[in-house]
Parts: C-alpha cells; structure tokens; sequence
C-alpha cells in the first residue's frame, strides 16, 4: 500500500475550485486524459488515459464545497481518493490524499513514485486551468 499526499492553495474562490475538480464533463484541463465516460450519475464514471487505459471510479462521499471522495481501480490498481476543499479570505486550500495498493507484486515498489508525479501533475493542470479562465 502507498499513501500520497498533496495540500495547495488557489486565489480564487471555493465554488470554483469545486466546481473544476468535481466536473465530469470539462474535463479537458486535465493533461492526462483523453476522456471520461459516465457509467452512473453521481455514482460511477471510467476516465481514459491518453493511451486509452481506463480507471474506474465509484463515488463514496458528495459533500459540495467540503469533501469529495471515491474508490478506484483498473488492472494495476485499487485505492480510495480523498478530496478536502477550504476557503479563507478568497483563497481555497485542497488537501487531496490517495491510498493506492498495486495488484500486481512488480509494481508496489513504483507505487509512490507514480502517486505522488500524479498529484503533482493534476495540481499543475489546476491551477494552470484556473489561471486561463480568470472570468468563468
């Protein structure tokens, strides 16, 4: 099992944020995904890598502007996802944590690693997106 943790913040406000992250179909921000395809609203959706490979993603916790949370897995993989969202003063804090454990004895090592450039990515991607939408 890998634990990877990742806390920013974002000059602007919590909805937003929120409303960027929890989006199922403006997706397009995310460098690491060609697309996402919604299983069961609310419930269950499947994101595709740029090479095609899918993760499935079951919605545990629907908290709006306080806490998002889901189990996921595909065939190297199962793990549960953490997503906390503050704001103060106009600035949101997210504090995403993931649990990962590899199903395939080979990849535990990597595990981390791979978790860690993962969160580091999306919140790049974020901000990046973020940042260019300005007055949406």
């Amino acid at each position: 099992m890998a634990v990877s943790h990742i806390k920013a913040t974002f000059s602007y406000g919590l909805p937003k944020v929120w409303d960027a992250v929890v989006s199922l179909k403006e997706y397009s921000w995310r460098s690491d995904l060609d697309r996402i395809e919604i299983r069961e609203p609310g419930k269950q959706f499947v994101e595709f890598t740029k090479e095609g490979y899918p993760t499935t993603f079951t919605i545990t916790v629907f908290q709006p502007c306080e806490r998002y949370e889901f189990d996921m897995e595909n065939g190297n993989m199962r793990g549960h996802w953490v997503g906390l969202f503050s704001e103060q003063n106009g600035q949101t804090t997210v504090d995403f944590t993931e649990d990962v454990t590899a199903k395939k004895v080979m990849l535990r090592p990597f595990v981390g690693g791979y978790l860690k450039k993962q969160q580091a990515l999306y919140v790049a991607d974020l901000r990046k997106f973020l940042e260019t939408n300005k007055e949406k």
